[in-house]
């Protein structure tokens, strides 16, 4: 059982809301300056985040390198949405501790979510730590490096209602030169009681329209074939026509408010070249609207990652999510009628939330036979300080129930990829290639719509092509086929 429970296990291999590490490369080295080495750690926001950062430094004449041994400064770009989270960053300042004690000088920061959550704490808990930065106040990180430069410890961890970095271009960090993502508004204002992002992240922000859509341009004009459009819930998205951008937006039909579909719209016009993701949906909040604008481009991807968390009505209730499970299962049919059953649909999991019974398990159980996911990213309850789940409830399931019922989810979940997969062999797929298979360079892979892994032979295909690949054979994670000329 131990081998199944992980925090993940059914996963596209090209998401990121694992707690995963990305490092900075390609290596930047103009000789201008001091090396900055990042790692990121959590959701997709981090790794845009951490993007931002590089941006801001560069300009301060900061090189990159993904040579932590080479580095003046490191910081680590960190997640709280688990304790496991937490202590791998934890773990890993302490092998960071190892580095700075031959180099005294290294200057180690600490940035994001769990920054923000443990504030001026974390300078007195991790000695090694130098610098605290919220994810609000990347603009202040050259004052904050000169402030240790000086020989104090530096801390902003300031929540902002306007910041959105509208305004910075992002270093691509890691970039296959192929994808990239888009930050389109910031912070959560949804108060699911078992999470921690309102608190970290602050309230809701979205950013301009003009300079979403700019950004999309030129990452097409760079060679770049597909964007995701990020934000902790992509579908509150919301801007209003003012003067700076009024008459930008009545030339695209819109005189009042820019809502996620007349967003989703805009971007996918830039080229029908472009694919178009986005990351993450709320259950609630997901309109028809933005259902029929996917169904009107090609190029919008026809994937949802449309998180459930629990399949039983009272569980849902006591983590505030805002709908029943037969409010859920109606919204599936309907992403079903307007996108179609090859549309992909993933969501994430908890299993043991507070007070959850066996028949409420079971509910969830029954709800994935309903929908068939093609992918989940599947947790076991881990309680956050600061949350309301904390303070209103008792995390009252022992760890051994929780791990056996998320083993229980884990395979029907292993099992449903599997078939969804299954329904792909036979048919032709568009891949866009974005790099080499991870086992061998005689393949390549890439994507289709519904977000799956596909993996071909390579013959005279190359990064960053249209691939139609008949698929031939599957696994539960993967699609293997052979292009079709």
């Amino acid at each position: 059982m131990e081998n199944l429970v992980q925090d993940l296990t059914i996963l596209n291999e090209n998401n990121a809301e694992n707690c995963e590490t990305v490092k900075t490369t390609p290596d930047q080295n103009t000789g201008k300056g001091r090396k900055l080495y990042i790692e990121s750690y959590g959701c997709q926001m981090n790794f845009a985040d951490s993007e931002i950062v590089a941006s801001i430094l560069n300009k301060e004449g900061f090189d990159t390198t993904s040579d932590i041994a080479q580095a003046d400064v490191v910081f680590l770009n960190t997640c709280s949405i688990r304790e496991k989270a937490e202590q791998t960053v934890r773990n890993r300042l302490t092998h960071i501790n190892g580095l700075k004690k031959q180099k005294p000088e290294l200057l180690v920061g600490v940035l994001g979510c769990m920054a923000e959550r443990l504030k001026s704490k974390f300078l007195e808990e991790e000695k090694i730590v130098d610098l605290v930065a919220g994810p609000d106040a990347y603009r202040d990180l050259p004052q904050l490096i000169n402030q240790v430069d000086e020989g104090e410890k530096a801390i902003n961890t300031f929540l902002s209602r306007e910041e959105t970095y509208a305004d910075i271009t992002p270093v691509r960090l890691n970039s296959n030169g192929v994808t990239a993502f888009i930050s389109i508004m910031r912070g959560c204002d949804n108060m699911c009681t078992f999470c921690v992002v309102p608190f970290t992240r602050g309230r809701e922000r979205s950013r301009d329209p003009q300079s979403i859509v700019a950004e999309a341009q030129d990452l097409f004009n760079k060679g770049f074939r597909e964007v995701t459009l990020l934000g902790q819930n992509v579908d509150s998205y919301k801007w209003s026509a003012e003067e700076n951008n009024k008459a930008w937006l009545e030339k695209k039909g819109i005189t009042n408010t820019v809502t996620f579909a007349n967003l989703l719209e805009m971007v996918a016009q830039v080229s029908p070249e472009l694919r178009i993701r986005f990351s993450t949906s709320h259950p609630k909040d997901i309109t028809d609207d933005v259902l029929h604008t996917m169904a009107k481009y090609e190029n919008i991807c026809k994937y949802i990652h449309l998180p459930v968390q629990s399949g039983n009505s009272r569980i849902l209730d006591m983590m505030n999510r805002g709908y029943t499970r037969e409010w859920y299962l109606d919204k599936i049919k309907s992403i079903r009628n307007i996108l179609g059953e090859s549309c992909g649909i993933s969501s994430d999991m908890i299993t043991g939330f507070c007070s959850e019974t066996e028949e409420e398990h079971k509910e969830t159980l029954s709800l994935m036979d309903a929908v068939q996911y093609d992918f989940a990213y599947m947790f076991f309850y881990s309680e956050r300080p600061g949350t309301l789940a904390e303070k209103k409830f008792k995390d009252d399931i022992d760890e051994e129930t929780k791990k056996r019922r998320l083993n229980e989810i884990i395979q029907k979940q292993t099992a449903h990829s599997l078939q969804r997969n299954k329904l792909d062999v036979g048919k032709i797929h568009q891949v866009l290639v974005e790099g080499f298979s991870k086992r061998s360079d005689e393949y390549l892979q890439g994507r289709n719509t519904a977000n799956k892994v596909v993996v071909f032979p390579k013959e005279n295909f190359s990064k960053g092509q249209y691939v139609n690949v008949l698929v031939t054979d599957c696994t539960g994670a993967t699609l293997l086929g052979k292009a079709v000329h």
